[in-house]
């Protein structure tokens, strides 16, 4: 099978950031950091404290792993925390229902034409921005062409080619370059945030700090690194919400801390993505966890272009020495995260029974088969000489699970007669080092709860400048092409398929397991999963530990 590689432009510090928010480039694995984008695909919840009716008014604390830099789509870092907060000020135009579609909810409609290429968005009927001017179609015209399509922005790049044309006062189309059947998927992100452009345009370049959309929520104050205070929006436009009068977020990064004022009940509301964090709110009187697993799975990752990680031999060798059972346990996620196969959880509708048969087994024998084959070939990549170890650098952040975890994969294939240098780098370097393709193999996090398309093309295209393996394959570029072209559910489910059994049989990465996340909530707290589309369908209640905080509302 041939390899194709290219050389990546340095992406810029802001222009990365920018990515991880928006799900684009993947955070350290085993649930540490914050930046792999909020998902959408919900799992099981432990006990739940018995609900009863909303009732109006309160105020709840919400503890958030991260800070966020600025609360202007297009230039805010809107990771799971900052998303978060975003879904209190703003409503997205489309979200991903349980089903894994895309739904309308500031918009009423959305069509594409034959070849997707054109897509129409019909936004619904009277809806005000916070400072009372019009959601219509000369302001999203404003903010598309003004703000997210300005030079440096964070929302540039995905839509240099994209024209917006306003059909008339509610009604514009997107027309698009080539066809792209997960169009929808970006209006659900920040590029799908309306904002109003009469206050972005009072406020200059002190908008990211004042923001006005059209949320349940009304941006009150902020208090960066401390605090930000959102109050009841009484002109929502959908009748009976929101329930409470306020809600303060504060960042509180570290983990213990966040844990420990939830049990206080200093907060009312707790963020993790990680899940010996998720295991210990399990274990706390009176708090409800919401719980989701999505398609968010710890990794590893290998430089394809780099020896001796660039025979497919010696990956193949890594996947087979790999216990994913010790490695999950280490974690502390036993009985709570399934084993990875693929970059699709089993509740996604891409997820493939197949592609996870054709995941190799624990088996350490073939595994120092694969290794002595190479050890002893005469034109091994790395350049030594036959009977020489295998020897490589792992890279993982400083995290303490994170270093058992680096240990345990160190003994694992040293048991294969690996040798493995252990080596703990931050996360900004870390992330930085990917994209510059400045490494052997790192501890990472990979897939997203989006459409498949943006997800694998981002990892697996030759034009993706965030193809952090450097692996491709010409019959992945045919099979993005013809994914981006159709919207056909049976016939994408087959191209990602064979996506992930390429993906799989080349083994530029290796799976650990889901991440889970979680929003524990002292039990005064409901409604965290009782969100629904406003025409009415169900919601898809807490995905990547965000929610929908117009729903929610407190018995305090």
């Amino acid at each position: 099978m041939s390899l194709r590689t290219t050389r990546r432009p340095r992406v810029p510090a802001r222009l990365l950031w920018a990515l991880v928010a928006l799900g684009l480039v993947a955070a350290a694995c085993g649930g540490d950091d914050d930046e792999a984008g909020a998902g959408e695909a919900t799992g099981a919840q432990s006990d739940i404290s018995e609900q009863g009716e909303p009732v109006s008014g309160g105020s709840i604390t919400v503890g958030l792993e991260a800070e966020t830099n600025s609360w202007l789509p297009g230039n805010g870092s809107f990771s799971n925390a900052g998303t978060a907060i975003a879904y209190a000020i703003y409503d997205p135009l489309m979200r991903r229902g349980p089903d894994g579609e895309m739904h309308p909810y500031l918009a009423e409609s959305i069509e594409p034409n034959d070849d997707l290429t054109e897509w129409t968005l019909t936004l619904r009927p009277d809806i005000e921005f916070h400072d009372g001017t019009p959601l219509n179609a000369e302001a999203l015209k404003t903010v598309f062409d003004d703000y997210l399509k300005a030079e440096g922005t964070n929302t540039a790049g995905t839509l240099a080619d994209v024209e917006m044309v306003v059909v008339d006062d509610l009604t514009v189309t997107y027309q698009l370059p080539n066809p792209n059947s997960a169009w929808p998927d970006e209006l659900s992100l920040s590029i799908g945030w309306p904002f109003s452009p009469t206050a972005a345009a009072a406020a200059g370049d002190d908008a990211g700090s004042q923001p006005v959309g059209t949320g349940p929520f009304v941006f009150d104050s902020w208090e960066r690194d401390n605090r930000l205070v959102v109050k009841k929006n009484p002109d929502y436009w959908q009748e009976g919400l929101p329930h409470l009068d306020e809600i303060v977020f504060r960042p509180i990064p570290d983990e213990d801390t966040r844990i420990s004022s939830l049990s206080t009940g200093d907060i009312d509301v707790l963020q993790t993505l990680r899940q010996s964090s998720g295991v210990k709110v399990r274990e706390l009187d009176g708090v409800d966890s919401y719980e989701a697993l999505g398609n968010t799975t710890g990794v590893n990752i290998f430089n394809t272009t780099a020896a001796p990680l660039d025979d497919v031999r010696v990956r193949q060798a890594l996947a087979l020495a790999v216990d994913q059972d010790q490695i999950i346990e280490i974690q502390g996620g036993t009985g709570v995260v399934p084993p990875s196969t693929q970059m699709f959880s089993e509740e996604d509708p891409y997820w493939s029974q197949t592609v996870a048969d054709a995941w190799p087994d624990y088996d350490p024998a073939a595994a120092g088969e694969l290794i002595d084959e190479y050890v002893n070939d005469p034109e091994r990549s790395d350049g030594k000489g036959a009977g020489e170890p295998v020897t490589f650098r792992y890279d993982c952040p400083p995290d303490p699970s994170l270093v058992d975890m680096s240990q345990l994969y160190q003994s694992l294939w040293a048991e294969i007669g690996v040798e493995v240098e252990l080596r703990q780098v931050e996360q900004a370097t870390h992330i930085d080092e990917a994209i510059g393709g400045d490494y052997q193999a790192k501890c990472f996090r990979m897939g997203l709860d989006r459409d498949p398309l943006p997800t694998l093309h981002n990892a697996w295209s030759t034009e993706s400048a965030i193809n952090f393996t450097r692996f491709t394959d010409p019959s992945i570029e045919e099979n993005l092409d013809a994914l981006a072209a159709s919207a056909d559910l049976e016939e994408r489910r087959g191209l990602v398929e064979e996506i992930s059994l390429t993906v799989n049989e080349n083994v530029p990465m290796t799976y650990h397991g889901s991440t889970l996340a979680v929003l524990g909530a002292r039990d005064a707290v409901k409604g965290l999963d009782a969100w629904t589309f406003p025409d009415g369908g169900e919601g898809s209640g807490t995905p990547g530990a965000t929610t929908m905080w117009g729903a929610v509302w407190t018995t305090e």
